[in-house]
């Protein structure tokens, strides 16, 4: 039986499980025939007789926090033409990739994309039989949590929902063992003395 391709817009949110990304904002570019990951401080090394390479990802758009290091072996390495004409040689790995409640294989090259408008690119590769990329939409599969977005595995009971509540929980008490100010003008008893008159 055929497979259905799925719709996809021209950018969207999608999920590298392998890596421990459970949101990454990519662009589906049907000009580009291989995919790229944007990683920093690239170290290859041997492992088991195996070419390894171990590298820095930074999930969140313009921004270091939340940073993931991760080791992976070398599938091969690939000269490639970046978008402005510059030609680079690229490791590429593979890994798996979810978007729609499906997951497949896909080859990464790794570069660094700092200064471009997505941390992730996706190419021809990556979506033959898979998607249908209508370039005139976008996050038909949805925006991830504000976790995910941020680039963090998204666990019930974290930490960060923990202190969240924690501070909310603080908050409502103080308000309410705060004793209410009494405004200038009332007595004790609570009835409102009348302003004097003014002669």
């Amino acid at each position: 039986m055929r497979r259905q391709h799925q719709l996809a817009g021209w950018r969207e949110w999608i999920a590298l499980p392998e890596l421990g990304i459970d949101g990454i904002k990519a662009k589906l570019d049907t000009g580009a025939r291989t995919s790229a990951l944007h990683a920093v401080r690239l170290v290859t090394f041997d492992k088991d007789g195996a070419e390894w390479v171990r590298f820095t990802i930074h999930p969140r758009q313009r921004s270091t926090r939340n940073s993931l290091r991760v080791e992976l072996p070398v599938l091969e390495w690939r000269r490639i033409t970046s978008s402005n004409g510059v030609r680079q040689k690229r490791p590429v790995i593979q890994t798996t990739m979810s978007f729609f409640g499906q997951t497949w294989p896909i080859e990464l090259t790794l570069t660094n994309r700092k200064n471009m408008g997505f941390r992730m690119l996706l190419g021809r590769e990556a979506l033959r039989q898979r998607l249908v990329v209508d370039s005139s939409r976008s996050y038909i599969g949805g925006r991830p949590t504000r976790e995910a977005r941020a680039g963090r595995k998204t666990e019930s009971g974290s930490k960060s929902e923990t202190r969240s509540k924690s501070r909310l929980r603080s908050k409502t008490r103080s308000s309410r063992s705060r004793p209410k100010p009494e405004a200038s003008g009332k007595v004790k008893s609570g009835s409102e003395r009348p302003p004097p008159e003014r002669p």
